[in-house]
């Protein structure tokens, strides 16, 4: 059996400003440390804000970002997820890459396979071909960004080797209801955790961003749920809690293998 203590930081970035983002989250990150967390989780594009303007906001592998993603998860000695707009080399176009950085700066980069239609993000972002599990202190972590959250196939593919789901996001005010009823059913069809980090606050678009960051349970209860203001949220992942309700509830052996994704 492994527990993971998470803190989940709800916080409002400042738009396409990633110096003054990345100052303001310095102290949260140290408060987040200090509730006993191993993983602190950050939202979606959370030094910028889910901005188009890649030109502007895009970077390098191991570029500013990242790096501050590097030495704050060194200088607290906890692993540290956030997602970033990275340019691998050769590439003409960012992903969406969600970083999980060790504590010894190891980073494990996910990039999101759905980018969002509505919003033009494919015209700007690359997708994402691979799916990345990470073991976490003893739990299986597998990260998702956002849009990936409608796409219960997804989940599909790695169920069987994932203990929890992170879902960064900078998901809309105006459909929270999907957000907490998919997070809901992503748990439920998975028998893992899910812990959903939104941001709060309008964007340089205008849209609003209404928080309710939560943590799921493998029976799809909630155990936190965030409001609408900045906060951090923490809870116990229990690799033990997983198992059992897998071994009570043997629903993921009757899936039929002509009903499983490739990929």
């Amino acid at each position: 059996m492994s527990v993971l203590r998470i803190a989940a930081v709800q916080h409002e970035p400042r738009w396409q400003d990633r110096d003054g983002t990345l100052a303001d989250l310095t102290p949260t990150v140290a408060v987040a440390a200090s509730t006993g967390a191993q993983l602190v989780v950050l939202p979606e594009l959370f030094a910028t804000g889910f901005s188009m303007a890649t030109d502007r906001i895009a970077e390098p592998e191991d570029g500013p970002t990242s790096t501050w993603l590097r030495d704050q998860a060194s200088q607290h000695q906890v692993w540290l997820a956030g997602s970033v707009p990275e340019v691998r080399p050769g590439d003409d176009r960012p992903g969406n890459v969600c970083c999980l950085v060790a504590p010894d700066g190891a980073i494990h980069r996910y990039a999101k396979r759905h980018p969002f239609g509505m919003a033009s993000e494919p015209d700007h972002y690359r997708s994402g071909d691979e799916h990345v599990t990470v073991d976490v202190d003893g739990v299986r972590v597998t990260p998702t960004v956002c849009y990936d959250l409608r796409f219960p196939e997804q989940y599909r593919v790695t169920v069987d080797d994932t203990d929890a789901y992170l879902v960064v996001a900078s998901w809309p005010a105006a459909r929270r209801h999907h957000w907490s009823s998919l997070l809901v059913a992503r748990a439920i069809e998975s028998q893992a955790y899910v812990v959903g980090v939104n941001r709060v606050g309008p964007d340089g678009n205008g849209t609003d961003h209404a928080g309710g960051s939560v943590v799921v349970d493998p029976l799809g209860q909630e155990l936190v749920r965030a409001g609408g203001a900045p906060t951090i949220l923490t809870a116990d992942l229990d690799t033990d809690v997983v198992a059992t309700t897998r071994r009570d509830l043997p629903f993921l052996p009757d899936r039929r293998a002509d009903e499983l994704p490739s990929a």
